[in-house]
């Protein structure tokens, strides 16, 4: 069935869910139009619409599913900790082990704090900060992403009439955004070194943290430069600042994390997405000193956090199994499949005469139809015939078999064998001849 077809059963069900449900779904970031496509079931590293339509799935739940659809080790645990109990409202094992698990891998993180999203990872390794310190402001970088946290949200989204202020404004990225949250939020630009580091000086007196992915995916899926994230490590401890890193989607880039890559220790990590084995999951993490604000031994903490969902022990099951199949020889052929089929998308840009190519590292990439160098957010921003031509492509890869995120973003699975990256290669090859028309 090509896509969009107004007989088919996905389009009924938008129909039906625009009823109760704004736009017809719970996420802005798998709306579709004219219609949205439904999933009915996940099978491996390929998910199935309601109308039996079979796709490889290469966003896997936007990089969350590291082990595809189903993985019968994660499916096994997660329904074995389900007969004795979903959430008994007491700590469990379970919560203990996971957090051995990561704080054995990750050698920043000495003790760690569950929730049930990388949004609330964000927003209490914020508030750690600001507990910590003493201090109000943080600071991001343009064009991150770090969740729907009011304070992380912003400078999200900057728009090109406002990139003649220097330094980059703070900018509200949804409608309601209190004043107050843009003045304690200051916006650095990513990967330079001299900006970035002036700005952090000049208010280094009032900064709690700066919050950093070291490759972000809505500023282009760029791995930050090695001496940028060593300057932010620098620079934080020079003013008093905590390094805060977002490794929600980085954390699946290798055993150890996002950052023996570049070679720094943060004070606070985040962590979710694949750490859950397909259920909601967030974590916080770091240096003992600085976690001892949750700390309730001695009364009320410094930060009192909780969550009635939080630490389940099915997420936690699930996420240690997830996890426990991510050994070192895992991490490699992840790394060998998204260097093969990165390589493989630049070579069908150059045979198609179509501008444009594929950031990322690891088991991460993203698709973009410039020729220009990618550093940061503004040079990642799609004009509107870039635009036009990755939402062609988009359309056009749904109906080769293979599902992306709308904008470019590809996050592959271990059930994937070299048949199935063969053909998210030729399924990239054909759209490109239709996306070269928009």
């Amino acid at each position: 069935m090509t896509y969009p077809d107004p007989a088919s059963r996905s389009k009924a069900m938008h129909d039906r869910a625009r009823a109760s449900l704004p736009g017809g779904n719970t996420r802005t970031t798998v709306f579709m139009k004219p219609y949205q496509l439904y999933a009915e079931r996940g099978e491996g590293c390929r998910v199935i619409d309601l109308d039996g339509v079979a796709r490889i799935d290469c966003i896997n739940n936007f990089t969350s599913l590291i082990h595809g659809h189903a993985h019968p080790v994660v499916v096994e645990a997660a329904c074995s900790q389900m007969r004795l109990g979903s959430a008994p409202g007491l700590p469990t094992l379970s919560e203990v082990e996971l957090a051995e698990l990561l704080c054995g891998r990750v050698a920043s993180v000495e003790r760690i704090r569950f929730s049930n999203s990388g949004t609330e990872a964000v927003m209490n390794a914020l508030k750690a900060a600001r507990a910590f310190t003493g201090r109000p402001k943080i600071a991001k970088c343009e064009g991150a992403y770090h969740g729907s946290y009011d304070y992380a949200e912003v400078s999200l989204e900057t728009r090109p009439e406002t990139w003649t202020q220097a330094p980059p404004a703070s900018v509200a990225y949804a409608r309601g955004t209190p004043q107050g949250v843009l003045d304690d939020v200051i916006t650095i630009p990513f990967n330079d070194i001299d900006g970035a580091v002036s700005l952090i000086r000049a208010h280094g007196p009032d900064l709690a943290c700066v919050l950093v992915d070291p490759m972000p995916n809505r500023a282009g899926l760029v791995p930050a430069d090695r001496a940028y994230i060593q300057a932010l490590r620098e620079v934080t401890r020079e003013v008093g600042a905590l390094l805060a890193f977002d490794e929600v989607i980085t954390f699946r880039l290798g055993h150890g994390g996002a950052q023996p890559h570049w070679g720094v220790e943060a004070d606070l990590t985040t962590f979710g997405k694949i750490m859950g084995g397909g259920f909601p999951v967030g974590a916080t993490g770091g240096r003992a000193e600085v976690m001892a604000v949750f700390d309730p031994s001695d009364g009320k903490p410094a930060l009192p956090a909780g969550g009635t969902f939080s630490a389940n022990p099915v997420t936690m099951r699930a996420g240690l199994a997830a996890m426990e199949l991510l050994d070192e020889a895992a991490f490699a052929r992840l790394d060998a499949m998204g260097e093969r089929v990165r390589t493989g998308i630049d070579e069908a840009f150059r045979r198609s005469g179509v501008p444009g190519g594929a950031t990322g590292l690891g088991s991460l990439l993203k698709i973009h139809f410039t020729d220009r160098p990618v550093r940061d957010y503004r040079s990642a921003h799609a004009g509107p015939a870039e635009a036009a031509r990755q939402a062609a492509f988009f359309r056009a890869l749904l109906n080769e078999g293979v599902l992306m995120a709308s904008y470019g973003l590809m996050a592959l699975s271990t059930p994937m064998t070299d048949d199935d990256l063969a053909a998210i290669l030729s399924a990239v090859s054909a759209a490109l001849g239709r996306a070269a028309a928009a």
